[in-house]
């Protein structure tokens, strides 16, 4: 490796690491917060078996998880202004991710909440709890508890994802990386680094699982 090359890479990585800080994991943190929201409304109404919501939570699932992520974004961004609908690169960003993760993340919870024993509802009606009270003090907290590993290993997923909302012009770490490589044409050495960077960003998110899940071991381990 030159020198030239060196200095490049040395000049570059704050230059990719700041909109990695700015725009990375701001779109992270507010997409997968917005989908988590949709996800377990989605896995609640499949859950109580609610007719007609039932059967639009499937379609949309269906929609969203056979479709590509990067198809979206190009609808949303690209294709809704031809109806008049104009949105933010950043706003857009947010909302499809979010869509997006909403129904993956759906399926997460759902299937956490069906491994819940029917006694569980059955013993809050025991002591004169309302299905709602029994879903969220008994069932939804030890649904989460057990959809914690997965849900963590969609945030990691969405870190690594929003590298495509620079094809809707959002200045994150990709964009960011493909401009300088433009300037410098080191398309590998820059491109390395940005992979690295996303590693690191992976890193951090992947020990603050393990992290989170031998407190949740641990406050089991204490409640039995």
């Amino acid at each position: 490796m030159t020198d030239r090359v060196i200095n490049i890479l040395i000049d570059s990585f704050p230059k990719i690491l700041l909109p990695g800080l700015l725009y990375t994991i701001p779109l992270t943190i507010l997409a997968f917060s917005l989908g988590l929201i949709i996800a377990i409304v989605t896995a609640l109404v499949q859950f109580a078996n609610i007719k007609g919501l039932k059967q639009i939570a499937r379609f949309y699932i269906w929609v969203i998880r056979g479709t590509p992520l990067l198809v979206q974004l190009f609808v949303m961004f690209y294709g809704l202004p031809n109806i008049g609908i104009l949105m933010e690169p950043f706003p857009c960003a947010v909302l499809v991710f979010a869509i997006n993760e909403g129904a993956y993340s759906a399926e997460t919870i759902r299937a956490a909440l069906e491994s819940i024993p029917e006694g569980q509802l059955e013993a809050g009606y025991c002591v004169g709890m309302s299905y709602l009270q029994t879903i969220r003090r008994i069932v939804m907290p030890q649904a989460m508890r057990n959809a914690f590993p997965s849900l963590c290993n969609s945030v990691i997923s969405m870190v690594k994802d929003t590298s495509l909302a620079a094809n809707i012009t959002v200045t994150e770490m990709f964009m960011a990386a493909q401009r300088i490589v433009a300037r410098t044409y080191e398309a590998l050495a820059l491109y390395i680094e940005v992979g690295l960077i996303y590693l690191i960003f992976s890193t951090v998110l992947t020990k603050l699982q393990s992290i989170g899940e031998k407190y949740l071991n641990r406050h089991e381990a204490r409640n039995l």
